[in-house]
C-alpha cells in the first residue's frame, strides 16, 4: 500500500529534488542523490534510521567511510545544509515505521589521550552524547557493549558521555531536528599525530568496528521501538551494490580470468614420466613438461594492484575483495616462480603448512586401512568392472544435461582431453577428462558428483549472485570447496576405503615435500610404508611435486575435517551451495543473505535428492574421523 504524500517542511536552502526523493523512497526506490553544495543522500531502502555526517572538507575520512558504509546516509558539508534533507526524509520514514533515528558519526580534532612516553599503548576516546529517550538510550547501550567488545590489537577504546544536546557542536553544526539522536565523535587514531601519516591495518578495523557498532544501535533502536523486526543487526545493511562494486569485481575477474592456475601446474606428460620413472627404477625424479604461460605475472600484478577500493562503501565486501587481491597476488607470484625452488614457498604461503593435526588424521586413516586394501592384490583391482574416458564423458554430459533442466544457465561444456593425468578437472565451465582415465565403475556417479554436483555447481551458483567474485571463489575457498566435494562422494554413496587412503596419502607425501623429501623418497614412503602400489603412489607425488612442489593437496582431507566439524556444531551446507567461499566466509554469506545481497543457490545439488543422503548427512553429523564415514 502507498503511503500518502508526505508534508515537507519547506525551509531556507530546501532542494529542489526533494520531492523526487520523496517520492522515490514511498515507492520503496533506491535513492543516491548528489548535493549541489558537496556530499551526498544515500538510500538503498526505506529504514527507520538515518545515518549522517558532516564535513565540508576531507579532514575527517573515517568518520565519512563510516556514514557511508550504512544503507541509509546523507553525507552534507554542514548541517544548515542537512537539517531540511533529514527532516523530510525523517518525516516520511517516521509515518512509515512509526519511529525514527538519526546517528552522527564525526571525528575528533586529535587523539589527545595518545602519550607518546608512555610503556604502553593507551586507550582511545570515544565521545557519545545521546538524547535521552528509551530508544536512543537503548541505542546508545547497544553501541557501546559492541564498541568495548572490539578485540583491539593495538588500543582499547575510552569511551565518554556528554550530555545532550552535545555542547561540543557549534551552533552551525548542530542538526535542529525533531528526531531522536545521536552523535558519536572518535579520535582519529589511525594517523599519525604530527605528520598525518595513516596506519591502513587500524584504519580499515576502525572503520568495520565502528560501522558494526552502529548496526547494533539501530537493531536495539528497532527492538525496543518496536518498528521493524529483524533476525540479526547485519540485516540492516546494505541491499544493494553500488557502481563501484560491479567494476571492482569485473576488474578482479578479469585478473582471475587471465590464467588458470591448475592448468598452468599440472604437466602435460605424465605417462611418459611415469614410463621414465618406473624404467630407473623409481629412483630418479622424472622430467614434467608444462604449459607455456600465457601471460606476463609482472603485467597482471601491475593490473591487480591497480583497481581501487576506495569507493565500495561497504566493510564487508572491501575486506573480501582485498583478500581476493592478495590471494591472485600469491598465485601469480607461483607461476612467476614455476619449477624453481620459490615456487613451493609460494605455495606454502598460500595454502598452509600440514598442521601437526592434519598429518596425524591422515596417518590414522593410512595405518586403519593398510591391512584391508593390501589385502587385495593388483590382478583383483584389473577384474574389477571398470569405466573409460568416454563412459565418463557419456555420464557426464546426461548429468551436465540434467542440471540444465533444473536451471537454464547451467552452461557447463565436457571436453577430452590428451595433456591432462588421468582423472577429472574443472576449469571455470568446463569438466575436463583425461583420455586415459580408467576408474572403478561404481566411482563414476561418485567422481562426478564431486566435479558437477560441487565444483561446477557452485561456479553456476555464484554466477547468479550478480558479483563474479562468489563464481571464482572467495579467498581461500579451495579447502572447504574440495572438502565439500569430497563429501559428496560420500553422500552418493560412493566413499571407499581406497578414496579415503588416497586423500590421506596426498596429506603425508605434501608433509615429506615440505619436509625437503625428494619426489623418489616421498614415492618410496608411499609403497614402503603405506602399502601403495607404485603406479598410485606416482600418481600422488606426481599431483604434489608439480611446478616445484604445490602443497595444494593437503586441503581436500583439511576441508573434510572442517566440514565434519561444521555438521558436528550443528552447520548447515545451504550456505555452500550460493557460491564458492571458505570455511571462514560461512558468518559472511550469512550476513550478505541476510541483508538481501545474496540469493538462495539457484539449483541444489542432485545427489541430496537421494533417499539415502538424508540418513547419510545424519550419521556424518555425529562421525569423530572421516572413518566413520566408511560403509562397515
Amino acid at each position: 500500500m502507498k503511503l500518502a504524500s508526505a508534508r515537507i517542511p519547506r525551509q531556507a536552502g530546501f532542494p529542489d529534488w526533494m520531492a523526487e526523493v520523496i517520492a522515490a523512497i514511498e515507492a520503496g526506490k533506491p535513492v543516491r542523490q548528489e548535493l549541489a553544495a558537496g556530499g551526498r543522500l544515500h538510500i538503498d531502502r526505506p529504514l527507520p534510521f538515518l545515518c549522517v555526517h558532516l564535513s565540508g572538507d576531507p579532514s575527517s575520512p573515517v568518520a565519512r567511510e563510516i556514514a557511508q558504509a550504512n544503507a541509509s546516509y546523507l553525507i552534507a558539508p554542514n548541517a544548515v545544509t542537512a537539517t531540511p534533507i533529514v527532516a523530510a526524509v525523517g518525516t516520511l520514514l517516521e509515518r512509515r515505521f512509526g519511529a525514527f533515528m538519526v546517528l552522527e558519526i564525526e571525528e575528533l580534532a586529535n587523539d589527545e589521550l595518545l602519550n607518546d612516553k608512555a610503556p604502553f599503548l593507551s586507550p582511545f576516546k570515544i565521545e557519545i552524547a545521546a538524547a535521552d529517550q528509551p530508544g536512543i538510550r537503548a541505542a546508545a547501550r547497544s553501541f557501546v557493549d559492541a564498541v568495548e567488545a572490539i578485540q583491539g590489537k593495538f588500543r582499547t577504546p575510552q569511551i565518554e558521555f556528554r550530555k545532550w544536546p552535545d555542547s561540543s557542536a557549534g551552533k552551525d553544526d548542530a542538526l535542529e531536528i525533531a528526531f531522536p539522536q545521536m552523535r558519536v565523535q572518535i579520535a582519529p587514531i589511525y594517523r599519525k599525530q604530527q605528520s598525518g601519516e595513516i596506519y591502513p591495518e587500524i584504519r580499515e578495523r576502525l572503520i568495520a568496528s565502528i560501522f558494526d557498532a552502529g548496526l547494533h544501535a539501530f537493531a536495539a533502536f528497532a527492538k525496543s521501538t518496536r518498528c521493524l523486526t529483524i533476525t540479526t543487526h547485519r540485516a540492516l545493511g546494505r541491499k544493494a551494490f553500488v557502481d563501484a562494486v560491479v567494476r571492482t569485481d569485473r576488474a578482479i575477474d578479469d585478473v582471475a580470468a587471465s590464467f588458470d592456475f591448475l592448468l598452468a601446474v599440472t604437466p602435460i606428460n605424465a605417462e611418459a614420466a611415469w614410463n621414465e620413472f618406473a624404467a630407473g627404477d623409481c629412483s630418479r625424479a622424472p622430467r614434467f613438461l608444462y604449459r607455456p604461460l600465457t601471460l606476463q605475472a609482472e603485467a597482471a600484478k601491475r593490473k591487480l594492484f591497480s583497481i581501487p577500493f576506495e569507493h565500495l562503501e561497504d566493510p564487508v565486501l572491501y575486506q573480501l575483495y582485498r583478500e581476493k587481491q592478495q590471494e591472485l597476488d600469491l598465485q601469480l607470484s607461483m607461476l612467476s616462480a614455476r619449477e624453481t625452488a620459490k615456487f613451493v614457498e609460494f605455495g606454502r604461503a598460500l595454502y598452509g603448512p600440514v598442521e601437526p593435526g592434519l598429518l596425524q588424521a591422515a596417518r590414522d586413516i593410512l595405518a586403519s586401512s593398510t591391512a584391508r586394501t593390501e589385502a587385495g592384490d593388483a590382478s583383483e583391482r584389473l577384474h574389477r568392472q571398470s569405466a573409460d574416458s568416454y563412459l565418463i564423458e557419456r555420464r557426464a554430459r546426461e548429468m551436465i544435461g540434467e542440471y540444465a533442466r533444473r536451471c537454464s544457465n547451467f552452461d557447463a561444456r565436457v571436453e577430452v582431453r590428451d595433456d591432462l593425468p588421468s582423472g577429472l578437472l574443472v576449469s571455470g565451465r568446463r569438466l575436463l577428462v583425461a583420455r586415459s582415465t580408467v576408474m572403478e565403475k561404481d566411482r563414476v556417479e561418485a567422481i562426478l558428483s564431486h566435479e558437477i554436483g560441487v565444483h561446477l555447481l557452485t561456479y553456476f551458483n555464484g554466477s547468479a549472485q550478480g558479483l563474479r567474485l562468489f563464481r571464482s571463489g572467495l579467498a581461500g575457498y579451495e579447502g572447504m570447496q574440495e572438502g565439500l566435494a569430497v563429501f559428496a562422494e560420500y553422500l552418493s554413496a560412493g566413499m571407499t576405503a581406497d578414496r579415503l587412503r588416497l586423500i590421506a596419502a596426498r596429506v603425508v607425501a605434501c608433509a615429506a615435500m615440505l619436509d625437503g623429501a625428494s619426489l623418489p623418497e616421498a614415492h618410496r614412503l608411499l609403497v614402503n610404508e603405506h602399502g601403495f602400489l607404485k603406479a598410485e603412489a606416482f600418481n600422488v607425488v606426481l599431483r604434489v611435486y608439480r611446478g616445484g612442489g604445490l602443497v595444494k593437496d593437503a586441503i581436500y582431507l583439511r576441508g573434510l575435517l572442517q566440514l565434519l566439524d561444521h555438521l558436528a556444531d550443528g552447520g548447515t551446507l545451504e550456505p555452500f551451495w550460493m557460491g564458492k567461499i571458505a570455511a571462514s566466509h560461512f558468518s559472511v554469506m550469512q550476513e550478505l543473505n541476510a541483508r538481501g545481497l545474496l540469493g538462495g543457490p539457484a539449483v541444489r545439488p542432485m545427489f541430496l535428492d537421494a533417499a539415502e543422503a538424508t540418513a547419510r548427512l545424519s550419521r556424518a553429523r555425529s562421525a569423530k574421523t572421516p572413518l566413520d564415514l566408511l560403509d562397515h
